[in-house]
């Protein structure tokens, strides 16, 4: 098992909904080749440097796995075959200075997840049905 790092980029025009969708897809095709992922880092919108595709926004998700080499172009056809993605970018780390650093970072996505505040269980809205009986 080596480590890899992904890049993906998803299309500004879909809804919230349909991004969680795509991201989900995407790690399910890194997991059913076999591959476990380690950390995650959703950068959110941001300005790209040049329009692809007419966008020039864009949802960046960053990845940290470790997948077995031969895995890796099934996962990238996959990722090409998406039209939700519009560019994805796959690094290898590979010598023990590269693999320190890419633990590093997964430490890193780990910190800022577990600082970032627990998300805010909605309220049940009361009608004023509910409040006459």
């Amino acid at each position: 098992m080596r480590h890899y790092e992904n890049l993906v980029i998803v299309k500004p025009t879909l809804t919230e909904e349909e991004i969680k969708n795509t991201l989900a897809l995407v790690e399910e095709v890194i997991t059913s080749n076999g591959g476990e992922i380690i950390g995650r880092d959703a950068m959110g919108m941001k300005k790209l440097a040049y329009p692809i595709e007419k966008n020039v926004r864009g949802y960046f998700y960053v990845m940290y796995y470790t997948v077995a080499p031969s895995a890796i172009s099934e996962i990238e056809r996959r990722f090409r075959i998406n039209e939700e993605i519009l560019r994805f970018v796959t690094m290898k780390y590979d010598s023990k200075r590269e693999i320190k650093a890419w633990n590093t970072m997964v430490e890193k996505t780990k910190k800022t997840v577990a600082a970032a505040p627990a998300p805010v269980a909605p309220v049940a809205e009361t009608t004023t049905e509910e409040v006459a009986s």
